[in-house]
């Protein structure tokens, strides 16, 4: 699968979702299974990540696509609320951008980082303890 950036004309949108996983197998089965999506593992990252399409390539339906990733610690018991997918939203200046959130009372969930070739990516937690990510584009990203 061809990675390509999300235009700069979307900026302050909300344009990818990631789900966060224990088991690749289990999830990629249910969500196929449920939703018809259509599931495959990247190739050639520094990590395992999985894109999922929610729709056809050149669907004209409204709707983002997202992607799954290795869960990086566990999982609240069910009755403490929610446990949601995260939403990325698209930046013109991730750094600026990261600035006004932490001085907004936001904190750095995972830092800054490349995906090669495509973009910045990072993720916060707004004061209510929300995950979210940041991605700005940049093919010089490294």
């Amino acid at each position: 699968m061809k990675l390509s950036a999300p235009p700069t004309t979307m900026s302050n949108r909300i344009t990818h979702f990631e789900i966060q996983v224990d088991d690749f197998a289990r999830a990629k089965k249910f969500y196929e299974e449920v939703f018809g999506w259509t599931i495959q593992k990247w190739e050639g990252g520094n990590m395992e990540y999985w894109f999922i399409m929610t729709a056809e390539k050149d669907s004209k339906e409204l709707g983002i696509n997202g992607g799954m990733l290795k869960r990086p610690a566990k999982t609240p018991p069910h009755e403490c609320g929610v446990n949601a997918f995260v939403c990325t939203v698209v930046v013109e200046n991730y750094d600026a951008s990261a600035k006004k959130i932490e001085a907004a009372g936001g904190i750095v969930a995972m830092p800054k980082f490349a995906i090669p070739g495509m973009a910045w990516q990072g993720y916060f937690v707004d004061p209510e303890g929300n995950t979210f990510g940041l991605h700005q584009a940049d093919v010089n990203a490294k």
